[in-house]
């Protein structure tokens, strides 16, 4: 059987109210298994960054939620977050290794790129991330990633790999099935009609149906 796909919350890009997200935030991680919450806010000032990791890194470890700064390298080493998600810039990864040591965890961007991909692994990233693999509105898509690519990294590679981008309860076991190890998500929990918590137990839920068709088909 293959190993179960997990889940990877992403903040909004933005928390008008961080108070109430917090509340948010407890009630999304205690609906069930997540694996890490990346903190990736836009057009914010650092402070605000500071104050949000502050507030939502307590809730995350609470719950055994590995926490991730999106590209502030500095910043996830002054605070002390698990790790970093970088991008494609040069020399991203190894500014952050050199900067974080060996000990944090490292993922990078590697959109719809197995050569990418490939170079991050061998660089020592922790995991890779392609997408986007559906339109989404949480960010501008730029690329555009396909099923396959999840499905020949999973047979060839073993470092784990992130699907991110437009992910749903309603396509998230397409996504697992195909080979991603995580899947990203995040207006499919902040935005849900019933709330973050109900929207983690949807994706949950979906990933769990994946894992009965794996047992299946072994």
């Amino acid at each position: 059987m293959t190993n179960a796909c997990r889940l990877y919350l992403i903040t909004p890009p933005l928390i008008a109210d961080l108070s109430a997200f917090e509340g948010t935030l407890e009630d999304a991680l205690s609906a069930g298994d997540v694996a890490a919450l990346q903190i990736r806010l836009k057009d914010v000032s650092l402070d605000a960054i500071r104050e949000a990791v502050k507030v939502l890194m307590p809730v995350a470890h609470r719950h055994d939620v590995a926490v991730v700064m999106n590209d502030h390298v500095d910043l996830a080493r002054e605070l002390g977050t698990d790790g970093v998600h970088v991008g494609q810039s040069d020399m991203a990864y190894k500014d952050a290794r050199r900067i974080l040591g060996s000990g944090a965890m490292i993922g990078v961007t590697c959109h719809n790129s197995r050569h990418l991909a490939m170079e991050a692994a061998e660089a020592g990233a922790d995991y890779v991330a392609f997408g986007a693999f559906y339109p989404t509105t949480t960010k501008t898509v730029e690329h555009m990633a396909e099923l396959d690519t999840l499905s020949i990294w999973q047979e060839t590679m073993e470092t784990p790999c992130v699907a991110i981008g437009g992910i749903t309860a309603e396509n998230a076991r397409a996504v697992a099935g195909a080979g991603a190890d995580f899947i990203a998500v995040s207006g499919a929990v902040w935005n849900h009609a019933q709330g973050a918590s109900a929207g983690v137990s949807a994706l949950l839920e979906a990933l769990a149906q994946d894992s009965l068709d794996q047992d299946f088909l072994d």
